[in-house]
């Protein structure tokens, strides 16, 4: 518990100390109690970041350990899930369907996990002699034919549970391959251009992140109260932490300690990243719709119902202003 202590302790791990604790972790975990190795897992599953090792190594622990950490850690990769789901039984899997939200990419694993899996044998029913009645060719093609739409019906079935359990059923199969999603290069460079606060190249990589204009990026930057570009961090699925520190290094007001957790923090624990998603997408559209290279900037996004954007110009200037401010 002292080195789980110590790792929970960690906001931004290196690459040396993640390598670290999981050299420690396996032995201290395998020569402690049940009920310790219990505590350590509810523990780590809490934690924002974690060795891929160490997420492979107790998701495969029984159930009665790994169970919480399957169900809450944001910090298992999918494809940890995936082989997690392939290697144990049906509880993991379980366990693994009672997560907050799972990717199409689970989903899909764990539904062809499910077709593979081998039905179990019907028991057979004794027939009397005077039931036995001979099957017609077009009798026995027809009851094929209905096995066959059961088996598709009991499959779609299972789709639409893991997918209810998910939270993907009220999202339209447009809006969820729309979703922007963060990769790793882009988060490492946001992360990193915040920590130099370099305003320009920022609002660069938010851009491309957005697949949206530049003149969208600055936007939502421009919006003093950090709220804008909360929303748009979570909408794209960046690392809680991660985004606490970049809008504490844009906005400096945002780093003041309120109620033991910074404003930044408090205002990213407060989004629904559902909210968030639907917003930043009326902000792409209206973008798509309005913006112009060759044309002074619209009042068309800020017109956008529910959405309206705080008007700064020139925008250049204000994001030097932005840059400078935030040192």
């Amino acid at each position: 518990m002292a080195t789980v202590s110590s790792f929970e302790s960690l906001s931004h791990p290196t690459r040396s100390e993640l390598r670290q604790f999981a050299e420690l972790f396996t032995p201290l975990f395998q020569a402690s109690s049940d009920e310790a190795k219990r505590q350590a897992v509810a523990a780590l599953s809490q934690c924002p970041t974690m060795p891929a090792a160490v997420a492979l190594f107790i998701g495969n622990q029984p159930i009665e350990i790994a169970a919480p950490f399957l169900a809450a850690s944001k910090a298992i990769a999918d494809d940890t899930l995936i082989t997690i789901a392939r290697m144990q039984g049906a509880a993991h899997v379980k366990a693994i369907v009672s997560r907050d939200s799972l990717s199409p990419k689970v989903i899909d694993a764990l539904v062809a996990l499910r077709q593979t899996q081998p039905r179990p044998a019907v028991p057979a029913v004794p027939i009397t002699e005077s039931e036995a009645v001979p099957l017609s060719p077009a009798s026995a093609e027809s009851e094929a034919e209905a096995l066959e739409e059961q088996r598709i019906a009991n499959e779609e079935a299972l789709r639409e549970r893991i997918l209810d359990l998910a939270g993907h059923l009220g999202r339209k199969d447009e809006d969820r391959l729309g979703l922007r999603t963060l990769t790793d290069i882009q988060e490492a460079l946001l992360v990193r251009f915040a920590r130099s606060r370099e305003a320009n190249h920022f609002a660069t990589a938010l851009a491309d992140a957005l697949s949206a204009s530049r003149w969208l990026a600055e936007r939502i930057m421009l919006d003093l109260s950090g709220q804008q570009l909360a929303t748009t961090l979570t909408s794209l699925g960046m690392g809680f932490l991660d985004a606490v520190f970049v809008l504490e290094r844009f906005y400096p007001h945002l780093a003041e300690q309120q109620h033991n957790a910074t404003r930044a923090w408090m205002v990213l624990d407060a989004l629904d990243p559902e909210e968030c998603h639907e917003r930043v997408e009326a902000w792409r559209r209206a973008d798509r719709y309005t913006y112009k290279p060759e044309a002074a900037v619209t009042t068309a996004l800020a017109e956008t119902e529910s959405h309206r954007f705080v008007r700064q110009a020139p925008v250049q200037r204000d994001m030097r202003v932005l840059g400078r401010r935030s040192r």
